[in-house]
């Protein structure tokens, strides 16, 4: 018997209050003169940092192992880097009547990030999915955005992303790419560390997320960029990515099952292939964008808490669905995450 859903059971995600709060903060108090340039100098090094921990804590052998489901994730790959540009691209309709040319820029890059590992995983496991076929294929993702995201927002976005300028690619590669690469150099000597102080180093990577989203929205609040956003612009946002959001859960579903996956593999290609992370998003936005970044990344912070709440109920709908004895094999007490620092125990096997 299926227990009814109340808005009191919906996840308002802690972690995007503390965003909230500090764009609050930003706006009240915005970074300044020198202020803003040490500000900016540490977000740099807060983004390289984070890039850095993400090399360190992915690990090449179980990414090796999910080679073996390669459909699976081609196909959540197509649904991250291909249909969602897709449906960005033809947003584009909507400018100027229900969205501004920096809203319709900041929408079209959420389409263009990879998606989110902790809540797809957490998600397929209370929906009795295929829980290693999603760590994988949200691995994946994020192994491909480093190099996809950049360059798809170049190519699409243009000179509001930077454009292909030489220095803009060098910033990539010293920012992004390079401390990403080192931590995976490194991982053999730095793996254990990671794993016995995993709670206290997700506080680093939330707090180095927090300095970029306020350095980008000080930024924002200096140039005057807030003044051209209107609350109907934004209900015009909101009204736009959920139907962005219902279009990928029923592409990725039903697509999923066109293509011949079984139930378990639909439900990691539903989770896996329709979201999107802010996590990787945020510090990109602050490096392809720059002072406009305040904007860019308004449409992937909308988006992050609509699919939180939407895929929480989508999860205990298909776990009420689910048949006895159809759950995805897990290990004994595997434990998964939904947001940053916020864990939830996975199904037992049987």
């Amino acid at each position: 018997m299926r227990r009814p859903f109340t808005p009191s059971r919906l996840p308002l995600d802690p972690y995007v209050l503390a965003l909230l709060g500090t764009v609050g903060l930003a706006a009240l108090l915005p970074a300044r003169g020198a202020a803003a340039s040490v500000a900016e100098g540490a977000a740099t090094g807060a983004v390289a940092l984070l890039f850095f921990l993400y090399g360190a804590r992915l690990s090449t052998r179980e990414a090796l192992d999910g080679l073996r489901h390669w459909r699976l994730h081609l196909t959540v790959l197509t649904c991250t880097f291909v249909l969602f540009p897709v449906l960005g691209l033809a947003a584009r309709g909507l400018v100027p009547t229900l969205l501004t040319h920096p809203l319709h820029n900041g929408l079209l890059f959420l389409c263009l990030v990879p998606s989110t590992i902790q809540s797809s995983i957490a998600f397929t496991s209370i929906a009795r999915g295929n829980v290693p076929a999603a760590i994988c294929a949200g691995s994946f993702s994020s192994l491909a955005g480093i190099v996809l995201t950049p360059l798809l927002a170049a190519a699409l976005l243009g000179g509001s992303a930077g454009g292909f300028s030489l220095g803009s690619l060098l910033k990539i590669v010293v920012q992004l790419l390079l401390p990403f690469l080192l931590g995976q150099a490194l991982r053999r000597w730095v793996g254990g560390f990671l794993v016995r102080n995993k709670k206290v180093l997700g506080y680093v990577d939330r707090g180095s997320i927090l300095l970029v989203v306020y350095t980008a929205f000080s930024a924002g609040m200096a140039a005057g960029i807030w003044h051209r956003v209107s609350v109907p612009r934004l209900g015009a946002l909101v009204a736009v990515e959920a139907v962005l959001l219902a279009v990928m859960l029923l592409v990725s579903w039903y697509g999923a099952k066109r293509l011949g996956f079984g139930r378990a593999d639909r439900i990691a290609i539903q989770f896996a292939g329709s979201k999107k992370s802010l996590a990787a998003g945020l510090p990109m936005a602050s490096v392809l964008f720059g002072a406009q970044a305040s904007l860019a990344v308004l449409p992937l912070m909308l988006f992050h808490q609509m699919q939180l709440m939407v895929c929480a109920v989508l999860a205990r709908r298909r776990a009420g669905d689910c048949a006895p004895g159809a759950d995805a094999e897990l290990p004994a007490g595997h434990v998964v995450e939904v947001s940053p620092g916020v864990q939830h125990p996975a199904p037992q096997a049987r």
